[in-house]
């Protein structure tokens, strides 16, 4: 008997999955409101890494990080009809899950107390799913990454989340205001101020996006959790 998980990637996979992978945000959210509800797989794919990148500028543990993803796209689901084009599904939906991350942080006291301490690095993200790095590449990406996050984990929340969404996500200042509810000066002057406050030769090597990277297990796990419970 087909599971609802297969049910779900079998929709997906069929000989069409190329031409819906490539529908612009907008016509899947249409296509889900009007009941291809399996279609909202392509969204949680697509924004998966951003949202982990997100939720970790707030959050440090990453099981929490993975509750809020879940939370954040449920909530996404529930209100879709409330979406209306204004701004960005990407930009919609990363207030929606800086919202869920403040609240968890309100209702969570003890997560300010702990803010700031590093987590074991596999912890706090995944090396991608790949068998083509040899051991001396693996290892120096492994080192680098363990003193860029080390940085960038001292850097002040508002500071950080500016300086992962630009930096890392590569999104304008335009955008990182509407996400926040900032003007585009204050975006501006916070990401200035992120940048002095990281070491030059260490703010050079972030050009490497895959920092705090959110692996394909991880991807398909999240997947699987919210299919279930929307």
């Amino acid at each position: 008997m087909t599971s609802k998980k297969e049910t779900h990637i079998m929709k997906i996979t069929q000989p069409d999955r190329f031409t819906l992978t490539k529908l612009p945000d907008s016509k899947v959210v249409q296509r889900v409101l009007e009941g291809e509800k399996e279609l909202f797989e392509i969204l949680l794919r697509r924004y998966n890494q951003r949202l982990f990148r997100v939720i970790r500028s707030y959050i440090h543990s990453e099981d929490d990080v993975q509750d809020i993803m879940q939370d954040s796209y449920v909530k996404a689901y529930t209100k879709l009809q409330q979406f209306n084009n204004q701004s960005s599904f990407s930009t919609w939906l990363i207030r929606i899950a800086i919202n869920e991350a403040l609240q968890h942080i309100r209702k969570n006291k003890r997560l300010l107390s702990n803010y700031g301490k590093i987590e074991r690095l596999e912890n706090i993200f995944q090396l991608p799913d790949t068998n083509q790095v040899n051991p001396e590449s693996q290892t120096i990406k492994n080192e680098t990454r363990v003193l860029v996050e080390r940085a960038v984990d001292q850097l002040p929340q508002k500071y950080k989340i500016i300086f992962m969404l630009q930096q890392v996500e590569g999104f304008t200042n335009p955008e990182i205001g509407a996400c926040l509810g900032l003007t585009e000066s204050n975006v501006k002057v916070r990401l200035h101020r992120a940048k002095n406050l990281l070491k030059e030769e260490l703010f050079k090597t972030t050009q490497d996006a895959s920092i705090f990277q959110f692996g394909n297990n991880k991807c398909d796990l999240i997947v699987e959790k919210v299919m279930k419970r929307i």
